[in-house]
C-alpha cells in the first residue's frame, strides 16, 4: 500500500497492485486495473517509485521492473 495525496490535500492509502498506468496532463492521473481513474498531486516519478518501493517491500521486485520502464 501506497500513501498519496488527492488534489484537496487528503492523504489516502492505495493498493499500489491496482496501479496500470500513470500519467501527468499535467495533474498526476493513475488509471487503475478496474478502469477507475484518480488524480493525485504527487508527481509521476513519485508515484512510480512509491510503487516499486511497495513492491520491493512485500518481495516482487523479481517479478516487476521498474514502474514505467519500458524495456524487455
Amino acid at each position: 500500500m501506497i500513501q498519496l495525496t488527492k488534489l484537496n490535500g487528503d492523504l489516502f492509502t492505495l493498493n499500489a497492485l491496482m496501479i496500470e498506468q500513470i500519467q501527468s496532463h499535467p495533474d498526476t492521473t493513475i488509471t487503475l486495473t478496474n478502469g477507475r481513474k484518480i488524480v493525485v498531486k504527487d508527481s509521476e516519478s513519485d508515484v512510480s517509485q512509491l510503487a516499486t518501493n511497495y513492491y520491493k517491500q512485500i518481495g516482487l521486485n523479481s517479478r516487476f521492473k521498474e514502474a514505467g520502464d519500458s524495456n524487455g
